[in-house]
């Protein structure tokens, strides 16, 4: 068999990622911990981050609610009876900056986000707020 080890399947922390982003992986890296949540708006999913974060989590995934995931405004008449109820109602940046405000972000290890159709709406969202933080999407510790 020609399998190439280094070629094919890499080291840890190397192209082509097959054996995990991290070098050290979970030797020099615990597990992150981190509930999902999200609910109302910005300001209650952000309240609830914080509390996670005072109580030792050491990251948060973020919940949206049915209109985000399908992209539909908080005011729009399908969204009618959702908002706000299985994730946190974000329309705007400034939706999004209500959610993240007050975070400390030196112990947040990592964010995740549930969201599907409108992920990249959400994630360009998410940067543009981190980079107003000084938070570069490029930084991976």
């Amino acid at each position: 068999m020609n399998f190439d080890y280094p070629k094919d399947l890499g080291f840890p922390g190397m192209f082509p990622y097959t054996r995990g982003i991290d070098p050290l992986m979970y030797r020099g890296n615990f597990w992150v911990m981190a509930q999902i949540a999200g609910y109302g708006a910005g300001e209650d999913a952000n309240e609830r981050f914080r509390y996670l974060l005072e109580h030792g989590q050491s990251g948060f995934t973020i919940e949206f609610d049915l209109p985000t995931q399908v992209g539909y405004d908080s005011d729009h008449p399908l969204a009618q009876g959702e908002v706000g109820k299985v994730g946190a109602a974000i329309d705007s940046v400034q939706d999004m900056e209500r959610l993240l405000e007050g975070i400390p972000f030196e112990k947040v290890r990592q964010i995740y986000t549930i969201i599907n159709a409108t992920s990249p709406i959400i994630l360009a969202m998410l940067i543009q707020v981190l980079e107003k933080k000084g938070i570069s999407p490029r930084n991976s510790s």
